[in-house]
């Protein structure tokens, strides 16, 4: 029997107080009861049967609120969970129960979405498909199991806010990991216009009346590669064709720029285990050690068949885990900013020798470069070998005139869920028909690579391609589906993919 679940019964009559992604009140699975709820029994079995015997639980807090952040030089307001840089760490082990307690101290409502972990759908953080937004003012309080050791992040699912410094780092240790590296690094990548005169929503306001073509506070925007507007050249790259909507004034790596860096400082031959989190909100980077190679143990959370590489490309909402074996001196780790122009900086410190020329441009980014969608899992973690039971084509289009992005030529707000049932081996086949690059990412699940792929919960999808993915259907609930690339998500580019009961 087919059935017909469309968006605009959702969001019909609500207040557009903070755009697509977050204007909705609480809506999960009352609008059609064929659909498994968010809070509903089938959920709260699942999340029991994660639950493992003498599991602890970690407990954290955190305060969204108006912050000023000293950049390193730059002096910005902006709303954040920390007085600098990213958010507070939260640690735990798989298997642990995790409570944050969230007080919502924004002059707007927001919400926590718990980025790539398999939790329990009431708890994914997206106000209006699985909870109702936190007002200013309010509290809420999310509770669910962690089940999957790796390196994951948090951030609002609300309006445009992630574009600020309202994101953080979640890890999730493997208590059966014997630990192979002396160091941790935690390295968080982002772009940065907030408190630059302009703020994240002026961004989004101006994207939509110009019909993304302007160049004003830092930006500009541009239409199919290899055009130029005003004289300027537009944001392309060779790897991802058009590569972003903003040129942004700063390029961070743990909230500093590269006038003032962060440091790991470390002994020669020492293993460092670089956890990189891309949390910007429209760039993608191009990740080095000047000196180094980088050998690719981990993306998105899960292991693969280790790859070294001269440099690595992550797009947003992507994560990678690196080790390097370090040598004796002082050495740049540089995040180009892929198509655009400027970079993000740190240094390695294993010697006597000074800082780095912050100008000199590590030689290994224009080498070997390695995208995380070529990656191949490791055995352990591989999907068992079978035929998909159901397949969903999303064609990925959009332009920017006028400013507006789709996901089956429609947006969100006039979209229909992708319907699955709990058990079924589920292929969505991304296929990009626009010029931009998308970095999909899918909810509550993990997903592999179509034909033994790494194993993650987001891949970037460049122009003209598909690219297909597969996933059991175990995490019952709706879960958004959509661009990394916060903009495109905000205008459009966002659907659910939803259980049938």
């Amino acid at each position: 029997m087919s059935l017909t679940i469309s968006r605009r019964r959702l969001l019909a009559g609500i207040a557009g107080t903070v755009g697509l992604a977050g204007a909705a009140a609480w809506a999960g699975g009352v609008f059609d009861p064929r659909l498994v709820p968010p809070n509903g029994d089938l959920v709260a079995r699942t999340e029991a049967a994660r639950r493992r015997s003498g599991a602890a639980t970690v407990t954290a807090r955190l305060n969204p609120r108006p912050v000023t952040h000293d950049l390193g030089g730059p002096t910005v307001a902006t709303w954040g969970y920390a007085d600098s840089g990213p958010g507070p760490l939260i640690r735990a082990r798989a298997g642990d129960l995790l409570r944050v307690e969230v007080t919502n101290d924004l002059p707007a409502p927001t919400s926590v979405h718990w980025h790539g972990i398999a939790l329990r759908n009431d708890m994914d953080g997206v106000p209006g498909l699985t909870q109702r937004p936190i007002p200013a003012g309010g509290r809420h309080t999310y509770e669910f199991t962690v089940p999957d050791p790796g390196t994951y992040f948090y951030h609002p699912h609300s309006g445009v806010q992630l574009d600020r410094a309202l994101y953080g780092v979640l890890v999730v240790d493997d208590p059966h990991e014997t630990g192979r590296y002396d160091e941790e690094w935690i390295v968080v990548l982002d772009d940065w216009v907030d408190g630059t005169g302009r703020t994240p929503d002026d961004v989004l306001a101006s994207l939509r009346s110009m019909g993304g073509h302007q160049d004003m506070a830092g930006m500009h925007h541009g239409g199919l590669p290899g055009m130029s507007m005003g004289g300027m050249e537009m944001m392309t790259s060779p790897l991802l064709g058009g590569a972003g909507d903003v040129a942004y004034p700063h390029y961070l790596i743990n909230g500093r720029v590269p006038a003032a860096p962060v440091t790991l400082t470390a002994r020669p031959g020492q293993r460092v285990r670089i956890r990189l989190v891309n949390a910007a909100s429209d760039t993608a980077f191009r990740v080095a050690l000047g000196g180094h190679r980088l050998t690719v143990t981990h993306t998105d959370g899960f292991p693969v068949v280790p790859v070294t590489t001269d440099a690595l490309l992550l797009g947003m909402g992507e994560r990678a885990d690196v080790v390097v074996t370090l040598g004796d001196g002082s050495f740049p780790l540089v995040a180009a900013a892929e198509g655009k122009t400027g970079h993000a900086l740190a240094v390695v410190r294993s010697g006597t020798a000074g800082p780095p020329n912050e100008a000199r441009r590590p030689v290994e980014l224009d080498r070997q470069v390695l995208t995380t969608g070529t990656l191949r899992a490791a055995e352990r973690v591989a999907l068992t070998d079978r035929r998909p039971d159901r397949v969903h084509r999303l064609f990925l289009g959009g332009a920017m005139m006028p400013y507006r992005w789709t996901i089956n030529g429609t947006t969100f707000d006039h979209t229909d869920p992708l319907l699955v049932r709990r058990g079924e081996r589920v292929r969505l086949e991304f296929v990009n028909t626009s010029t931009m690059f998308h970095p999909m990412h899918v909810h509550g699940h993990t997903f592999a690579v179509a034909g033994g792929g790494a194993r993650k919960d987001t891949v970037i999808v460049t122009p003209r391609r598909t690219v297909a993915v597969d996933l059991d259907a175990d995490n019952p609930g709706q879960w958004m589906t959509h661009c990394h690339n916060i903009y495109h998500a905000e205008t459009g580019m966002m659907i659910s993919l939803a259980y049938r009961t």
